[in-house]
């Protein structure tokens, strides 16, 4: 892709083939440093292992930039075991890379110290995404593995960079190493869909920059062939519609509305099934389905930005439109999540408003109206 931020795009692209092979190492080993947040969700090793390589692969490449990732330092700071841990991770990782054909030397990805690494995911909470006249005006945001508990289970997960300028999307990096980039349109996946090529040749990336398009390449290798994605979103009635969504491990989502929606649209259900938000963007970029609806049981609850920021742009760049149940654009400037926004519809420009009136419609019928604006 020839565009303004090639640069940016090799440093990231880099930076997440490093991140990918420190989360395959760490899905290889029977302690995969697993702990539970304050929010009753698991990280483990492999999380703050991969921020700690993307953070010190932005930062000494774009030193300017803000900033922010999921993970907090708190933990490395009283658990030097998952500090060790960490690092012996990160060591093995950086040797396996050095001895990789196509990789940049030359570019500093690994931090270079085990003393570096909870100063460095602390950097990634002192950034703020903001609009226009904010500083810094360039904000890379990531989550290090998207889909956590699939990841444990070695199933579907994600990595996630994105860059924000003036809080608008224009960039994206998303690694699958699971999902074979080559699936037909014409399949379904779920968690447990997984590529069987191998930890070299299985998996995708999927890159791009605002106006310029939707990209997909294998992880590894020089030379490798890049594909751009159709703009596939372009165009579709309602007839063909594909839904991609989670219903198996639903928690925060209103329960069976998904379901009856796709009775209003006359859309086959579940369609896809995947539990991260990263893997779904992902599955709608590459045209395995072209519409999401996320109802929050309640107005207080709020979407990460890590889980979306980028990813979005994915599916924008083959056609795709995207808003909250409320028909707004998604507002990436109200910091770390999207508090003016409720929920997610994401389906082709074509017929994006009907898709949205049967959602609205729906919740109405369902006796959910209080949770319309």
């Amino acid at each position: 892709m020839d565009s303004p931020y090639r640069h940016e795009l090799e440093v990231a692209i880099q930076a997440v083939q490093a991140a990918t092979r420190i989360s395959r190492h760490v899905l290889d080993e029977s302690n995969k440093g697993e702990i539970q947040k304050a929010d009753l969700t698991p990280v483990t090793v492999a999380d703050y292992a991969i921020q700690a390589v993307l953070t010190h692969a932005l930062h000494s490449a774009f030193p300017h930039d803000g900033l922010v990732g999921e993970e907090a330092a708190g933990e490395l700071l009283t658990n030097s075991a998952l500090v060790q841990h960490m690092w012996a991770v990160i060591q093995n990782v950086q040797t396996s890379c050095s001895s990789s054909d196509g990789w940049d030397k030359e570019r500093e990805i690994f931090p270079p110290s085990a003393e570096w690494l909870a100063d460095l995911i602390s950097l990634c909470e002192t950034s703020t995404p903001a609009g226009p006249d904010a500083s810094p005006h360039r904000v890379w945001v990531f989550d290090p593995i998207d889909g956590t508990k699939t990841f444990l289970r070695g199933e579907q997960y994600a990595i996630n960079v994105a860059l924000l300028i003036g809080g608008r999307q224009i960039l994206s990096v998303v690694a699958c190493p699971l999902l074979d980039g080559n699936t037909s349109p014409d399949k379904t996946v779920d968690n447990s869909t997984l590529d069987h090529h191998g930890p070299e040749e299985g998996g995708c990336i999927l890159f791009a920059v605002k106006g310029f398009g939707a990209y997909v390449r294998p992880i590894f290798g020089e030379n490798v062939p890049i594909r751009r994605l159709p703009r596939h979103a372009d165009g579709v009635t309602l007839h063909e519609l594909k839904l991609v969504t989670c219903w198996k491990g639903l928690d925060s989502g209103v329960e069976g509305i998904n379901e009856e929606i796709a009775k209003a649209l006359d859309v086959k259900f579940p369609g896809c099934d995947l539990l991260g938000w990263v893997p779904r963007w992902a599955v709608l970029a590459l045209g395995l389905a072209n519409m999401t609806v996320w109802v929050y049981k309640t107005r207080e609850r709020y979407a990460k930005i890590w889980d979306h920021a980028g990813a979005m742009l994915l599916f924008e760049e083959v056609g795709g439109m995207i808003t909250d149940v409320d028909g707004k654009d998604v507002d990436l400037t109200r910091g770390r999540k999207f508090s003016a926004n409720f929920g997610f519809v994401a389906a082709p420009r074509s017929c994006h408003h009907v898709v949205l009136k049967a959602v609205r419609d729906t919740l109405g019928a369902q006796g959910k109206g209080h949770l319309l604006r």
